[in-house]
């Protein structure tokens, strides 16, 4: 939508960007935002930011549309391929790069946009934009995860992974090889004091334990199972990063950049490989294993063949 500003005179001779702040009453950097996207003309050019105004110059701002965070955006996601179908769920496997559900500051694609676009229909209680989400995989990582169709399917998921009957199995490439070759790690979780986007083990966290099993050591790495007792963000990341054996590839956590650079990997070697739980409806087992994507394929190949 156009809005048109005439420049008065006390405003007169000031910077364009200080200009449109005050006539718009939005912060300057806003202003500075609109003015190099070239959304404010001025008998029919676009303004710099730094440009003087005069007095009585009619300023025609066009604000572009913004999307509201958690709209639920319908669309094909390339990757995002169907594990089990069931009348009350359906089970995908998440590829790298897909956000469970839209949330504040995420503009990628969605599980739930992607079941959207493909003709889903999740009819479950909660907000629209989490409709039939019971659990949640890290944007970065892929595999199996489980989306609940139904009201009835919603409410047994949610309470079986509250009550942590869910097998949740992970396979993970981590640096080194973990002393012992199995073992359980169990350490609190909490945000990390010095960085918002991380977490790390620190007293006061909430419960976290996890499971390994070291099923492939390659000497700069191993392959690893590992099964979730709690299911805290990061958990597995933050976990191997404090027994200085970080999930291969992951900077963000200690990871070495040349180890990442010879799997050729650009995120964490962390995938959700096989998830089990009781059909909602009639208590049997039910289970789904996702095979390992290509990029973190490539990377067990060159491991297993010496290459690094």
């Amino acid at each position: 939508m156009a809005e048109l500003l005439v420049v008065p005179e006390e405003l007169a001779g000031g910077r364009a960007d200080a200009v449109l702040a005050a006539l718009l009453g939005v912060s300057r950097s806003t202003a500075a935002s609109l003015l190099a996207g070239g959304h404010v003309l001025s008998s029919g050019r676009p303004v710099a930011k730094s440009a003087k105004v005069g007095v009585g110059e009619e300023l025609l701002v066009e604000r572009p549309e913004t999307r509201d965070p958690l709209e639920v955006v319908v669309e094909k996601v390339d990757g995002l391929e169907i594990l089990i179908d069931d009348e009350d769920f359906v089970v995908v496997d998440k590829p790298v790069g897909v956000a469970a559900h839209p949330s504040p500051g995420w503009v990628g694609p969605t599980v739930v946009g992607g079941l959207a676009g493909a003709g889903y229909r999740i009819s479950t209680s909660g907000a629209p934009e989490r409709a039939g989400i019971v659990h949640r995989l890290d944007v970065g990582t892929s595999g199996a995860m489980v989306v609940a169709k139904t009201e009835l399917a919603y409410t047994a998921l949610k309470q079986a992974f509250k009550d942590r009957t869910v097998e949740k199995v992970y396979h993970a490439v981590v640096q080194g090889i973990p002393d012992p070759l199995e073992g359980t790690i169990d350490a609190p979780i909490g945000r990390h004091p010095g960085y918002d986007w991380r977490f790390a083990v620190i007293e006061d966290g909430r419960p976290s334990v996890t499971h390994y099993e070291v099923i492939e050591a390659f000497g700069r790495a191993s392959l690893v199972e590992v099964h979730l007792e709690t299911g805290r963000t990061h958990q597995i990341r933050v976990h191997f990063s404090a027994l200085h054996h970080p999930c291969a590839g992951d900077l963000t956590y200690g990871a070495d950049p040349r180890l990442a650079a010879d799997l050729g990997l650009t995120r964490q070697w962390l995938h959700a490989y096989r998830l089990a739980f009781a059909h909602p409806r009639t208590g049997e087992r039910v289970e789904a294993v996702s095979p390992y994507p290509a990029d973190l394929q490539y990377a067990i190949d060159v491991l297993r063949e010496g290459r690094v």
